[in-house]
């Protein structure tokens, strides 16, 4: 049963220090997905962990045993780049067993394995073509494959549907949650995309400037951010931010007031997730604002709502197909048990209870 366990792990390239103290569990056969913007680190600590780059401090341990010194064809880990590289004058089949002819694996068992990969991922009619006969999403099924049959511990993934559209990147998420089920192997992902973390996770790991931000499942980091980037960063649309300022009796917003007792006073924002909004003024609080746009996706319609003074405008998300005349005048009202407090350090304080008076 493989776990991975790292400890105080550090990554400097001379003075640059990219990844800082960084501290994980991941149990056996867990997904687990890095999220965080561009340059935050996750992409090194998975080239780190599969044993491309070295380790500066800390310690990197699979079953109790430490690997920092380990090879990385030692380590039993198998890594999926974002890049499908596959040899152009190969087979598929070729392509999938290249590492175990390497190997000097036997040609039955080779042959084995390969169709036994391509039937889990529904490429077996294939094995005979050459890449530049595949689709996108079979050339990635192939670079997942050729992972697939050298029977890693562990699976890591580098952001490997980026170069695919968005209609593949749907199909292929949906093959990676059944790659997950049958297989039960460990599986690590690195991903930009925080709606991948969200559908394929067990657990995620939001990354920022070198550090882990907050670890835990997708309901846990959507419902309980600990701070105000992992809030804004979990969620699509983002959640809205909404300037507040502690006065006497409650806090003021632009275009409204909110009526909360025992607020700290270094309060500095509102938060509330589009979802959690609607217009009208028969809700636990209100705000006044004025509708300048509408984006009507058939199922949805979201509206941008301008508020006096804010700096940015609220989304509201409304269910259904709804017209709303561009600058006509609305009342926005959400509920409180769905909306977070922010503080001057970024820590977050849920709101249970209070109201909002419109202004």
């Amino acid at each position: 049963m493989t776990g991975l366990k790292i400890e105080g792990l550090h990554k400097r390239y001379g003075a640059v220090e990219v990844l800082k103290n960084i501290n994980l569990d991941v149990q056996h056969g867990e997904f687990v997905v890095f999220v965080g913007p561009s340059g935050c680190g996750k992409s090194t600590l998975l080239r780190m962990i599969c044993g491309l780059d070295e380790v500066s401090s800390g310690t990197l341990m699979m079953n109790d045993e430490i690997i920092n010194d380990v090879p990385s064809s030692k380590r039993g880990i198998a890594m999926v780049f974002q890049s499908y590289a596959l040899y152009p004058h190969m087979s598929v089949g070729d392509n999938m067993g290249y590492a175990l002819k390497l190997a000097k694996t036997p040609k039955a068992d080779i042959a084995k394995r390969v169709q036994t990969a391509a039937a889990i991922l529904k490429i077996d009619h294939l094995l005979d073509r050459k890449p530049r006969q595949l689709s996108g999403g079979q050339r990635q099924r192939v670079a997942i494959g050729r992972a697939i049959v050298r029977e890693p511990e562990v699976f890591l993934f580098d952001e490997p549907l980026s170069n695919l559209d968005a209609s593949l990147r749907v199909d292929m998420r949906m093959e990676f949650a059944r790659l997950k089920e049958r297989l039960g192997t460990t599986m690590i992902y690195v991903t930009h995309d925080q709606v991948e973390a969200m559908t394929l996770a067990d657990k995620i790991v939001v990354m920022r400037d070198g550090f882990i931000e907050q670890v835990g499942s997708p309901i846990e980091l959507y419902d309980r951010p600990v701070n105000r980037f992992v809030a804004g960063f979990i969620g699509s649309p983002k959640m809205n931010f909404l300037a507040a300022t502690a006065a006497p009796g409650g806090v003021a917003l632009p275009g409204g007031r909110l009526e909360v007792d025992n607020l700290p006073s270094d309060l500095v924002e509102i938060g509330v997730r589009p979802e959690h909004l609607r217009l009208g003024s028969d809700g636990a609080g209100v705000v006044k604002g004025r509708v300048e746009t509408t984006e009507h996706l058939g199922s949805d319609t979201f509206a941008i709502v301008t508020l006096p003074d804010a700096e940015r405008p609220l989304m509201v998300r409304l269910q259904g197909e709804m017209r709303l005349p561009h600058g006509s005048q609305v009342d926005v009202t959400f509920d409180l048990g769905s909306a977070y407090a922010f503080l001057s350090n970024s820590q977050t304080v849920p709101l249970t209870e209070g109201k909002v008076d419109a202004a």
